[in-house]
């Protein structure tokens, strides 16, 4: 039986198991129970990004954290890395998100922090799943109807306030950045906060309909972006996902630019202030090749991690550094808070290219990728790979094709019924082909 926490909380189609009326309530219910156990109290903020049916949900889980004895605060649309400052800030025993991040609109999700701002560990999670999955709860039964509380315009408040003390520069010349807000819960923060910061701001995809989130924008398709940037002549352009934990970048010739060149500008930039601690970054199996010997050639060792943020922050404890993420565009800044926050990394990105006086494709410029591969096979089951004999010996033929010019990484998605297949390596024709030959074996197998 799959697990409904995956690697960034549950996450499904709207109205159906996990995500249907009943199971939030329990799950609201199953949370206060599993916080008054361990002595952590009964408050429970709540923020969300623009979906449609985040309101809804919102109510379920109020529902059941109140038929549990808990307190509800809501904090409305706002970015989940938000709600894990917020949940330190105001001592909250847990913070929710509901969000599906880069996700169509039709899926939602529910994320979890502890009161130290941190994704819950597992063995919470397992509390609270077999809770739903029982369906034996009281709050199961509970009604949604009823007050509600209202969203504290003061949450917001905070946030913004948090985000401008963390950049110290002024403007007082013209410094254009053009921002797609992907229609998600960056909408309402980042143009704000980037012209009270004195910056010259083009905003994209800043009207959310609660049906319009990453639809043909955000950090899934950074080309939009791009083209913004050299029309307007912006210094940076900066892409967000829905719930606006993730940035990723076009600099002024229209490049698009990932995660991996966030880890690249800001590790040396720390390295050059003596910033970085223990000498090394963390990043994923995902992270391409290129980072890791740009890095070394620094003196930079690279630490990679299963494929999650939750992952990245937990080696990065284990091994006393303060900067990793993902190629995707989650960046943790661990002296600036333990979660992924697309506008903060922002303005680490900008406070570089200033205080270097370069632009952004000057910054980069040490860092080659190697060509990649990317292709998601639809599956029936998660079957381990290494239990299938075919499959096995696909993966070892293409290990031993790529030696060690090469990459392969193979995996489940913690949120989709899909396989994904990474294959890196100098020779792109030749990586297509292993690529391509591996896909059809597991799609014959296991789709």
């Amino acid at each position: 039986m799959a697990k409904l926490f995956g690697t960034d909380g549950i996450r499904g189609v709207a109205g159906k198991f996990p995500l249907d009326p009943v199971s939030c309530r329990i799950l609201g219910s199953a949370l206060v129970r599993l916080l008054e156990e361990r002595g952590r109290g009964r408050r429970v903020l709540i923020g969300r990004d623009t979906r449609e049916s985040g309101d809804w949900i919102e109510l379920a889980l109020i529902a059941g954290i109140k038929a549990a004895r808990g307190e509800s605060a809501l904090a409305g649309v706002i970015p989940t890395s938000a709600v894990s400052f917020l949940a330190r800030k105001h001592r909250f025993a847990a913070g929710i998100v509901i969000s599906a991040s880069h996700n169509p609109f039709r899926d939602n999700g529910i994320k979890i922090f502890s009161p130290e701002g941190l994704k819950i560990p597992d063995d919470w999670e397992n509390v609270i799943e077999a809770a739903i999955r029982s369906k034996k709860d009281p709050a199961a039964d509970v009604s949604e109807e009823g007050p509600r509380p209202l969203p504290d315009p003061s949450y917001g408040e905070d946030y913004v306030e948090f985000l401008k003390t963390r950049l110290s520069l002024k403007f007082p010349f013209p410094f254009k950045i053009a921002i797609d807000c992907a229609n998600g819960a960056a909408s309402a923060y980042a143009p704000r906060i980037f012209k009270e910061l004195g910056f010259e701001v083009v905003s994209l995809h800043c009207s959310p309909d609660g049906r319009n989130i990453n639809q043909d924008c955000g950090s899934l398709h950074p080309e939009r972006l791009a083209e913004k940037v050299l029309e307007t002549k912006a210094a940076i352009g900066i892409a967000y996902d829905g719930d606006a934990d993730r940035a990723v970048w076009a600099d002024e010739t229209g490049a698009a630019l990932n995660g991996d060149h966030t880890l690249f500008v800001l590790a040396q930039r720390m390295n050059e202030k003596g910033r970085l601690a223990s000498r090394q970054v963390v990043a994923t199996t995902m992270s391409n090749m290129g980072l890791e010997a740009a890095l070394e050639r620094m003196g930079i060792r690279l630490l990679r991690t299963r494929v999650g943020d939750k992952y990245v922050f937990e080696e990065m404890v284990r091994s006393g550094s303060n900067l990793g993420g993902e190629r995707s565009g989650h960046t943790i800044l661990l002296d600036d808070g333990p979660t992924g926050d697309g506008i903060l990394t922002s303005l680490r990105m900008i406070e570089a290219m200033v205080k270097t006086s370069l632009p952004l494709s000057a910054l980069t410029a040490g860092f080659e990728e190697y060509p990649q591969i990317l292709l998601n096979v639809r599956v029936k089951e998660k079957i381990p790979f290494e239990e299938i004999v075919e499959i096995r010996a696909a993966v070892q033929k293409v290990e031993r094709a790529l030696a060690d010019s090469g990459r392969l990484d193979l995996r489940y998605s913690g949120t989709e019924s899909v396989a994904r297949i990474m294959v890196e390596g100098r020779d792109k024709a030749e990586i297509e082909r292993l690529a391509q030959d591996l896909a059809v074996v597991i799609s014959d197998r296991l789709g």
